[in-house]
């Protein structure tokens, strides 16, 4: 049952990220040119996953366990500390020159193969080094 609801979040996810047009980089990078042809519709899709997550939130406040798991995994840290902040600047800084994040940066392996194996390269080889480099 987990994987099917998994698989189910997963397709409304990217149903969600093609029809906001978030798998297409020019509107995101359209969002960054704020002294050019600036495009705000990201605002939009960023409060609309901002209001799901709060909503979310809030359920999963008034219930003891989770429907399909054993326990909540949820944050238990505040702390801001140099490797939060690092790791913020880099994702922007990455998602800013590619126009990709990487739910719709998956997606352009299909839609823009060109670009969209590198970036899913680099997103593997990232992570690779994280892993490496965070191994105790």
């Amino acid at each position: 049952m987990l994987m099917l609801i998994t698989l189910v979040c997963g397709l409304l996810f990217g149903f969600g990220l093609a029809l906001s047009e978030m798998t297409n980089p020019a509107v995101v990078i359209g969002f960054l040119d704020i002294f050019g042809h600036w495009n705000p519709s990201l605002i939009i899709v960023m409060a609309a996953a901002v209001s799901v997550s709060m909503l979310g939130y809030k359920i999963s406040k008034k219930q003891s366990v989770p429907l399909l798991a054993d326990s909540w995994s949820l944050p238990t840290t505040r702390l801001i500390d140099r490797k939060l902040l690092t790791g913020s600047a880099l994702f922007g800084i990455g998602w800013g020159l590619s126009g990709y994040c990487p739910g719709p940066g998956l997606t352009a392996v299909i839609n823009n193969p060109q670009e969209g194996i590198y970036f899913v390269l680099a997103l593997v080889a990232g992570s690779a080094l994280y892993q490496f480099q965070n191994k105790k």
